[in-house]
C-alpha cells in the first residue's frame, strides 16, 4: 500500500508554531532589543532578496558566530558573550540580546553596544523601537524596588505590577530614555523558572513592540485629519447645493465624483495600516492579559497605563476608519441620488424631443399631402394636355368641338393620376 501524500506546506506550516520558542533566562541579566522597519510600506518589500538576512549575518560574522539558513525567518544562537535572538516579523525585523554582565549603572547606554555602530548605520530600515531591560534577582526588601523604580523611571508614567502568580515584579514608564531607549525592569525571585522568565521577558518587548506598531495608524490618522475634513466639508456642501438646487445636477455630480474618487484613494492608501493596528492592537492586550497583573503596591499595571494613554489613541483610529467609510457610504448614495436626478431630467429631456418630433412629424406629413394634391394638379394639368392633342384629330370626326372633347377627357385623366398617386404612395409605405 502506497503512503498517503503530506501537503506540500505540511511540515512549514508545523514548524512554524514552534519556529519562535521562549528563550530560558536566568537573573540577573540585561536585554538590549532592537525593531527595524523599512520605511514606506515595509510589507510589500522583497524578503527573498536578502536584505534583512545579510544584516543580520553582517552582525555574526562581526562576532564570528554560527550563521542561520538562508531562508530562516528566525534565529538563536550564541554571540560572543551574549545570545541573540533574531525574528523576522511582516513589516519588521527584531534583534535581542541576552547578556549576563549587568552594569554598575543601570540602563547605561553602553548596554546597547552589542549592536555596533558601524552596523547600525547600515541598517536596512530605520529604528521602529529599542529597550534595554534589566533582569535582577528580587530584593529582599520591597522597598528597595521602591527605591529603585523611582531613580530609574518617570513616576507619573510609571507602570508596574505582579505577574504570573507573583513570578516577577515588572515596570516600565515606556518613555524614551536620553540614550534612545525604552527602559523595562524586572525582579523575580529564585523560585521563578528559566523559561517563565523567558516568557515574560518576550511578552514586555512584544508590548513595546506592538504598541509602536499601533501607533504607527494614531499617526496616520493626524496625518489625514485635515484632508479628510476637508473631503467631508466638500461632500456636505455639495449634498446642500444638491437639496437647493443651486447647481446643475450634471455639475453637482461632477463635484462629487471628484471628492468621491479622491476619498477611495484615501481610503486604498490607510486600510491596510488600520487593519495591522487592528491586529497589533489585539496582540498588545493578549500579551497584557497573558501577564495576569496584580497591583503592587497600589500603582497601575500595564493594563491600566494601556487604559487611560494607549486605548484612546486606537479609539481614535477606529473612529476615523469609520468615518472614512460613512463619507464613502455617503457619497456614495448621494451620487445615487444625482444619477436618478439627471436620468429623470434626461427622460424630461427626451420626452420634450418625442413630442417635438411628433409635431414635425404631423407637419411633414401635412406638407407631404400638400405637395401630394399639387402633384396631382400638375401632373392632371398635363396629361390633359397630352391627352386633348391625342383626341384633337377625332374632334371633326366625332362632330364635337375641341373645348368639350378636353372637357370630356379632364375628369377620367384627374381620377386616374390621383389613383396612381395613391397607389404608388401606399406602396412606399
Amino acid at each position: 500500500m502506497a503512503p498517503i501524500t503530506d501537503h506540500p506546506l505540511r511540515y512549514a506550516l508545523t514548524g512554524e508554531l514552534h519556529a519562535r520558542p521562549f528563550p530560558n533566562i536566568k537573573a540577573p541579566q540585561i536585554v538590549a532589543f532592537l525593531a527595524i522597519k523599512q520605511a514606506g510600506d515595509a510589507a510589500a518589500r522583497d524578503r527573498d532578496r536578502g536584505a534583512d538576512m545579510e544584516h543580520l549575518v553582517a552582525l555574526l560574522n562581526h562576532y564570528g558566530a554560527p550563521l542561520p539558513d538562508k531562508d530562516a525567518t528566525h534565529y538563536f544562537g550564541a554571540m560572543g558573550k551574549y545570545h541573540l535572538k533574531w525574528e523576522q516579523h511582516t513589516e519588521f525585523v527584531t534583534y535581542t540580546a541576552f547578556g549576563d554582565e549587568l552594569s554598575n549603572r543601570p540602563f547605561d547606554p553602553a548596554e546597547f553596544d552589542v549592536f555596533p555602530a558601524h552596523w547600525l548605520e547600515e541598517t536596512p530600515g530605520q529604528r521602529l523601537t529599542s529597550s534595554l531591560l534589566r533582569l535582577m534577582p528580587m530584593p529582599k526588601k520591597t522597598d528597595m524596588i521602591l527605591e529603585s523604580l523611582r531613580e530609574w523611571f518617570v513616576p507619573e508614567s510609571l507602570a508596574c505590577a505582579h505577574v504570573l502568580d507573583g513570578a516577577a515584579v515588572v515596570a516600565s514608564d515606556f518613555r524614551i530614555d536620553p540614550a534612545g531607549h525604552t527602559r523595562f525592569a524586572a525582579f523575580v525571585p529564585p523560585s521563578t523558572g528559566s523559561r517563565r522568565v523567558g516568557r515574560i521577558i518576550q511578552r514586555l518587548l512584544e508590548i513595546e513592540t506592538y504598541k509602536t506598531m499601533s501607533m504607527l495608524g494614531f499617526a496616520l490618522t493626524r496625518e489625514i485629519g485635515g484632508q479628510v475634513g476637508k473631503m467631508d466639508h466638500q461632500v456636505s456642501d455639495l449634498m446642500a447645493k444638491m437639496s437647493a438646487q443651486e447647481m446643475k445636477p450634471e455639475a453637482t455630480l461632477n463635484a462629487l465624483l471628484d471628492v468621491s474618487v479622491e476619498l477611495e484613494n484615501v481610503v486604498a492608501q490607510t486600510s491596510f495600516r488600520f487593519a495591522g493596528t487592528a491586529a497589533y492592537q489585539a496582540i498588545v492586550r493578549e500579551r497584557i492579559e497573558a501577564l495576569r497583573e496584580t497591583r503592587f503596591e497600589g500603582r497601575q499595571g500595564f493594563g491600566e497605563f494601556m487604559a487611560r494613554r494607549y486605548e484612546p489613541a486606537m479609539r481614535t483610529v477606529v473612529s476615523m476608519e469609520r468615518r472614512l467609510e460613512r463619507m464613502s457610504a455617503r457619497a456614495s448614495r448621494a451620487s445615487d441620488l444625482l444619477r436618478t436626478r439627471v436620468d429623470v431630467e434626461r427622460s424630461a429631456q427626451n420626452q420634450s424631443i418625442l413630442e417635438s418630433m411628433d409635431k414635425r412629424a404631423d407637419l411633414q406629413l401635412r406638407l407631404q399631402r400638400t405637395v401630394e394634391g399639387l402633384s396631382v394638379v400638375a401632373i392632371s394639368y398635363y396629361a390633359v394636355s397630352l391627352a386633348g392633342y391625342a383626341l384633337y384629330p377625332l374632334a371633326g370626326y366625332l362632330g364635337v368641338s375641341k373645348g368639350l372633347l378636353t372637357a370630356l377627357v379632364t375628369l377620367p385623366v384627374v381620377l386616374l393620376v390621383w389613383g396612381a398617386v395613391r397607389k404608388l404612395r401606399q406602396h412606399l409605405e
